[in-house]
């Protein structure tokens, strides 16, 4: 297997979703610090301020909506005419969607899964050829840990990183014969601002689920506790995850609660499910 690119070259790294404040923009700084020339994406490239991080190459600003293939089409464009190679992909951009899951709209399940799921395959498509011809390429899709353990009231956002889960599985294989690596990454509780997008969450008024409102608040801030790891701490395991020598780990978990899920995973389903249900519908 490959290394992501040749020793002692500069390699060039790009990731999506990279506002200020989040997983995106704290992966930045690292991989800047790690000696990378890194392009920081977001659909709204105003809402990424400028890097005080000190690194050998400036971090350049490019946008991309992972939505739509002429945009990721356009910057990878960009920056291979800039650069001539792209060796780390971070597949970062994501969106949850909280709610009961059968009051959902199509369109907003639609929107989940065109950007944490359609997004992953959308990049990669236009990405690996690239990688290919040099047989040299890392691709890190940042999952979740709900992908794996399923949590009531945002059970379309679980089901987005479930999906991308079994894509990064899929990609680790099928990739191998082109060169190319894939690290897929599974956040416990790590501070970022993805729960931003729903501070201002309500349910219908002919909802089903209107005594459980509380308790749906509950979950969409869950992971911005007292225990959920700084940012920086979590960007640092990714990056030094991603450049290992020989190539990365197919899998890498951190955060708040880390321990609890990997008992989880090693637990009967329908007593996670339970215990689950029961933490998140107790009323408050």
């Amino acid at each position: 297997m490959s290394s992501t690119a040749a020793s002692g070259s500069k390699r060039i790294v790009l990731i999506t979703g990279c506002s200020t404040g989040g997983i995106g923009y704290a992966l930045c700084e690292e991989f800047a610090l790690q000696g990378c020339k890194v392009y920081a994406s977001s659909r709204k490239i105003e809402s990424i301020k400028d890097f005080s991080t000190p690194s050998l190459f400036p971090v350049e600003k490019v946008s991309i909506d992972v939505t739509s293939d002429e945009s990721i089409r356009a910057a990878l464009d960009l920056i291979m005419e800039k650069e001539g190679q792209i060796d780390v992909v971070v597949n970062n951009a994501g969106a949850i969607c909280p709610g009961p899951i059968v009051e959902q709209s199509i369109d907003a399940v639609r929107r989940t899964f065109e950007t944490n799921t359609f997004g992953i395959l959308r990049m990669t498509n236009l990405v690996v050829p690239l990688m290919a011809r040099r047989k040299s390429g890392t691709i890190v899709n940042i999952g979740s840990i709900v992908g794996e353990i399923s949590t009531p009231w945002n059970g379309i956002y679980c089901a987005s990183k479930a999906a991308a889960n079994t894509i990064s599985e899929v990609m680790s294989m099928e990739l191998r014969p082109l060169g190319i690596n894939v690290l897929h990454v599974a956040p416990c509780s790590v501070k970022s601002n993805i729960a931003n997008n729903a501070a201002h969450f309500s349910l219908s008024p002919n909802s089903l689920y209107t005594t459980y409102l509380p308790n749906i608040i509950k979950r969409i801030y869950i992971s911005q506790g007292s225990n959920s790891m700084p940012t920086a701490q979590f960007a640092k395991g990714v990056v030094s995850r991603a450049l290992r020598a020989g190539g990365p780990p197919l899998y890498f978990s951190a955060g708040g609660s880390e321990w609890t899920f990997r008992l989880f995973k090693w637990l009967p389903k329908a007593f996670v499910l339970w215990y689950m249900w029961r933490i998140y519908s107790q009323k408050m």
